[in-house]
């Protein structure tokens, strides 16, 4: 068994169609995963491209996503604090929530999600920045998981 994050919106390496993307809805795609260790307290999910001409760019940031849960459904609400748990962090278009993949014209870029199985729900406010997530993840994690899709403008 090998903790797995899929969605059924994109295979590994295969492009993220627009509806996810800037030229489209822009909304969060559809996740799930299995096989996550036993005995876990949260995840955690981390959108990024490491492609961007700045560095890291960030796309999302997720977490206190309750253990019970395999899935994110399409679309999560860009609110600090979901109804059924989680929060989320500021990602680098200065917004709370999902901001999806927009590339500069003529360019193709990856989208790494990660996911993190941790062994606490983590004392971070609504919010919380790349670093103040990453840092309490590298305490925490049990295990990892990742999907890499990637999209293009042209």
């Amino acid at each position: 068994m090998t903790f797995e994050l899929t969605s059924s919106a994109f295979g590994p390496e295969e492009t993220i169609p627009d509806r996810y993307t800037c030229e489209g809805a822009d909304v969060s795609p559809p996740l799930s995963w299995s096989d996550a260790p036993e005995g876990i307290q949260s995840f955690a999910l981390i959108c990024e491209d490491p492609d961007a001409p700045g560095g890291t760019f960030t796309h999302w940031l997720l977490y206190n996503i309750p253990a019970a849960r395999e899935s994110l459904p399409e679309g999560v609400e860009n609110d600090p604090t979901l109804g059924w748990g989680a929060a989320q962090g500021r990602n680098d278009f200065g917004n709370v929530g999902y901001g999806g993949p927009c590339p500069p014209m003529g360019s193709t870029h990856r989208y790494v999600f990660r996911l993190y199985a941790l062994d606490v729900d983590l004392d971070l406010p609504p919010g919380a920045s790349r670093h103040q997530l990453l840092s309490e993840i590298e305490e925490h994690a049990v295990a990892r998981t990742g999907l890499m899709g990637r999209y293009g403008r042209p």
